[in-house]
C-alpha cells in the first residue's frame, strides 16, 4: 500500500528561538539547519530575513539543503501594496523556495491589536499571497490564532484561509498560538476547515504546549486529516514551547496507525541519530538535556526497580514501549539500595562482564553499594561511578594514574581599578609508574570579572597531563553540577554529581561525597576520567547515563 505523504515543518530556528534565554549566532544557525537536514524534515524555517542582523546574515550564508528552505515574515501592510510593503519586499529578497506568512485569523486580534476592518484584513492576505506565489514561491499561511478564532467567529476565521487558499496559497496552517486548544477542539474545528473546501493536503498544523497537550494535539489534527506539521526540536518556543518534533518524529515513524499510514521522509538510519541530534541542540545551546524527555532522554529507558530488571532481561518488551536503540538511545539499569540481584546482573552485563546468579561478587557490590548510599552516595543517576565500583570489588579495575596530592585556591580581591575580582588556581599531582607528573592551572579571566571556579580550575589540571592517556580525555566536557547537603548540622555531608559529554555525542554522570565540597567534587572528577580510560581503552560500557 502506498503511504499517504505527511510534511515536517521545522521552525527551530524562527519559532525555537523565541524561547527564553535562546539567542542563536548565525554559526549556530547553520549548524542546527545542517542537522535538521541530515535528520530529513521536510521545511525548514531559518527566520525573519531583516528582522535583526543575525537571520539577515544567516540567509546571506544559509547552508545547501534537500529540505525546502523558508523565509518568514508576516502579510502586507494596510496603507500599501504588497509590491511596496518593504517588509515584505525583505523576506522575498531572501530568495528562499518557500516563504511563510503569518497573519491574522481572528477578529478580536484585527479590531485590536491591527486596528482595522475585517474586510480590509482579509484583502491583505488575499493580496499579500497572491504576490508570493507571482514571484515563484511556495506560499505557506500561518493563519494565527486559528483557533481561538474559530471558537469566537467561525465565519470570520474560515474566510481568512479561504482568502490565502483562494490567491494560491499551498499550506493552510492553523495556529493554535495561545497554546490552550485541547486535542478534541483542535480534531473538530480540522475536520471542519476541511468541511468547507480547502483539502487535508494543504492543511498544517502548528501547536504550542501551555496545556502540555502540543503532541496530543498535533496528531489529533493529523488524524482529522491535516497533512504538515510544524513544531521544533526539543519543544523549543516561546512560553512553555511548540510541539516537540523530538517526540513525534519516532511517533509517527514506531506507532501505529502513522507508522503504516505515512510516509515522513525521515528513514530509520537517521532516526537512529535522533538523541544525538536532541543532545547536539542542548550542547549549543549549553542547556542540561531533559532526562525525562519521551525517546531521547537518558531516563526514558531506566529501569530501576528490581522486577523490572528481572523482566527486562528475560524479555525487553516487558517494561519498553520501543527498542531504545531505534532513535540513537540505550538502556540504563541504575543501581541503588533498593538493587536486587537481577539489577546487578542486567548492568554488569551491559559492561561487558559474565555473571551468573549466586556468584559471591554481587552480594559484595550490593553491600558496597547500600552503605555507600547510606553515607550520602546516589549511584541510580551516577552510572559511571558505579561501574568502576563494581570492577573494584570484581578485581577488575585497571589504575592508570594514583592521585599523590592536589591544591585549590580561591582568592576574592579588588584589583587597581577598584573591581572586585575572583580568582581559582589548582595544581594536581599525579604518579604513572616511575614518573610523576604536576600540573597547575589558574583563572586567567579576572581582569574581565569572570571566574571559572575551583572546581573548574580542578578539572583543568586534572585532565591537562595525563601523559599516553591525554587524547582519551581531550574531547571531555562538564556539561552539569549539581550539589546536595544530604545532611545537617555540624555533621553535613555534600554530595556532588557532575554531568559529561564528550565529542562522541556520549554522556555519563559521577558522583563524590565528602564533608568538603571540594573534596567531592575532585572524586567526583577523577572518576570522570578514569571511566572514560576504561571505555577509550575498550574495558568499559559504551553508555553510563
Amino acid at each position: 500500500m502506498t503511504k499517504e505523504k505527511l510534511s515536517l515543518f521545522d521552525t527551530t530556528l524562527r519559532d525555537g528561538q523565541q524561547t527564553q534565554g535562546v539567542q542563536f549566532s548565525t554559526e549556530d544557525k547553520q549548524q542546527i539547519a545542517q542537522a535538521l537536514d541530515t535528520l530529513g524534515v521536510g521545511y525548514i524555517e531559518g527566520g525573519w530575513p531583516g528582522a535583526n542582523p543575525t537571520d539577515s546574515a544567516f540567509f546571506d550564508a544559509r547552508p545547501q539543503t534537500r529540505a525546502t528552505f523558508t523565509a518568514f515574515g508576516m502579510t502586507k501592510r494596510s496603507g500599501r501594496s504588497a509590491a511596496n510593503d518593504d517588509v515584505l519586499a525583505a523576506v522575498l529578497n531572501a530568495n528562499t523556495p518557500a516563504v511563510c506568512l503569518v497573519g491574522k485569523s481572528h477578529e478580536f486580534h484585527v479590531t485590536t491589536a491591527l486596528g482595522i476592518s475585517l474586510d480590509e484584513n482579509r484583502q491583505n492576505i488575499a493580496d499579500s499571497f497572491a504576490h508570493i506565489v507571482a514571484q515563484g514561491r511556495e506560499a505557506l499561511f500561518d493563519a494565527e490564532h486559528f483557533f481561538d478564532g474559530y471558537k469566537s467567529n467561525p465565519g470570520y476565521a474560515l474566510d481568512c484561509i479561504k482568502a490565502a487558499f483562494d490567491a494560491g496559497c499551498r499550506w493552510i496552517v492553523l495556529c493554535d498560538t495561545n497554546g490552550g486548544t485541547l486535542p478534541h477542539e483542535v480534531a473538530n474545528i480540522t475536520a471542519a476547515v476541511i468541511a468547507c473546501g480547502i483539502p487535508g493536503d494543504h492543511l498544517g498544523i502548528h501547536t504550542h504546549d501551555d496545556t502540555g497537550n502540543a503532541v496530543a494535539c498535533t496528531l489529533a489534527a493529523v488524524d482529522a486529516g491535516a497533512r504538515q506539521i510544524q513544531g521544533t526540536l526539543n519543544g523549543l518556543g516561546e512560553r512553555c514551547g511548540n510541539a516537540n518534533l523530538t517526540t513525534l518524529i519516532p511517533t509517527l515513524l514506531l506507532k501505529e496507525p502513522y507508522a503504516s499510514r505515512f510516509d515522513t521522509g525521515i528513514t530509520t538510519e537517521a532516526l537512529a541519530n535522533l538523541t544525538r541530534t536532541s543532545r547536539m541542540l542542548d550542547d549549543i545551546l549549553n542547556r542540561v538535556p531533559h532526562r525525562s524527555a519521551a525517546y531521547v532522554g537518558a531516563s526514558a529507558f531506566a529501569h530501576k526497580a528490581g522486577l523490572h530488571a528481572s523482566a527486562i532481561v528475560k524479555d525487553p518488551t516487558t517494561y519498553e514501549h520501543v527498542n531504545p536503540g531505534l532513535v540513537g538511545n540505550t538502556r540504563v539499569v541504575p543501581m541503588s539500595n533498593q538493587a536486587g540481584q537481577s539489577n546487578l546482573i542486567e548492568r554488569l552485563t551491559e559492561m561487558g562482564l559474565a555473571v551468573e546468579k549466586g556468584d559471591p561478587a554481587l552480594m559484595r557490590i550490593l553491600d558496597v553499594v547500600k552503605e555507600r548510599e547510606a553515607r550520602g552516595y546516589a549511584y541510580d543517576s551516577a552510572q559511571a561511578s558505579f561501574e568502576l565500583l563494581a570492577r573494584a570489588q570484581m578485581g577488575v579495575v585497571t589504575k592508570f594514574f594514583e592521585v599523590e596530592r592536589y591544591r585549590v585556591i580561591s582568592e576574592r580581591r579588588r584589583n587597581a581599578k577598584g573591581e572586585t575580582v575572583v580568582e581559582s588556581e589548582a595544581v594536581v599531582t599525579l604518579s604513572m609508574g616511575d614518573e610523576t607528573r604536576t600540573t597547575f592551572f589558574k583563572n586567567e579571566h579576572a581582569h574581565d570579572m569572570q571566574d571559572d571556579g575551583p572546581v573548574n580550575a580542578l578539572w583543568q589540571a586534572l585532565k591537562s597531563d595525563l601523559g599516553a592517556h591525554q587524547s582519551k580525555i581531550e574531547d571531555v566536557r562538564l556539561t552539569d553540577f549539581k550539589v546536595r547537603i544530604t545532611q545537617g548540622g555540624t555533621e553535613a555531608v555534600t554530595r556532588v554529581i557532575i554531568d559529561f559529554a564528550d565529542g562522541a555525542g556520549r554522556s555519563w554522570s559521577t558522583v563524590g561525597v565528602s564533608a568538603n565540597i571540594v573534596d567531592a567534587s575532585f572524586e567526583a572528577l577523577l572518576d570522570s576520567v578514569n571511566w572514560k580510560l576504561h571505555q577509550r581503552s575498550g574495558l568499559s560500557s559504551e553508555a553510563a547515563e
